[in-house]
């Protein structure tokens, strides 16, 4: 296969607000969990549901 006919990667839509917070929370739950340091699990998800419910929400009506 030459060169021209090779197509070019997709290209990935970009993540919403709610898309990337939710990573970034995985992110650090997994850190906050290897870290060695107690924390509470439960509030954290709690907090993070929290704030996902009120991105996604603004997200649906367009301003976020």
């Amino acid at each position: 296969m030459s060169e021209s006919e090779v197509t070019p990667p997709m290209e990935e839509a970009p993540a919403s607000p709610s898309q990337e917070f939710a990573a970034y929370c995985e992110s650090e739950f997994e850190r906050r969990l290897n870290s060695g340091v107690d924390f509470n699990e439960h509030l954290y998800r709690k907090a993070m549901d929290l704030v996902m419910g009120k991105l996604t929400a603004l997200e649906s009506e367009g301003q976020a």
